[in-house]
């Protein structure tokens, strides 16, 4: 895949980056990979990711994230070659749990359901994985 004159590639491009690799006519390291065989390389990038955190290295923080990212970027290809899950459900599963989680920002108020006091983070953290299981167990 060439820049084409774009002068940064997108998140889009990321995923067909991952989706081509993983392909018929892909890199056959990448195709090979499982969850279970690529769980060292997640745990080394976000080792480095740490590192690079402590020496503040901003430079190498960049690129460290873009391999956590490419982790799991792999980790969702798989999932979905196996009909389970896409990168558009994390996405959408983490923007969910973030607005939910942050009601003084994105709304909703975070008092209490009975309107007590406020509900504190790990009230909200429960209560959302309260939520969810409801949502799954349909």
């Amino acid at each position: 895949m060439k820049r084409d004159g774009k002068d940064k590639y997108t998140f889009d491009d990321l995923a067909a980056v991952t989706r081509k690799l993983r392909s018929e006519g892909g890199c056959p390291w990448d195709r090979a990979q499982t969850h279970e065989s690529l769980k060292p390389y997640l745990k080394e990038e976000a080792g480095e990711v740490l590192e690079a955190i402590d020496k503040g290295d901003m430079d190498n923080l960049c690129e460290e994230l873009g391999d956590v990212l490419f982790q799991v970027m792999l980790h969702s290809q798989i999932a979905e070659e196996e009909g389970y899950f896409t990168i558009e459900d994390v996405v959408d599963g983490i923007c969910d749990k973030m607005v939910f989680r942050h009601p003084q920002v994105f709304g909703g108020g975070n008092a209490a359901p009975d309107g007590g006091v406020p509900l504190t983070w790990e009230e909200l953290k429960n209560l959302d994985k309260l939520r969810k299981n409801r949502y799954k167990n349909r």
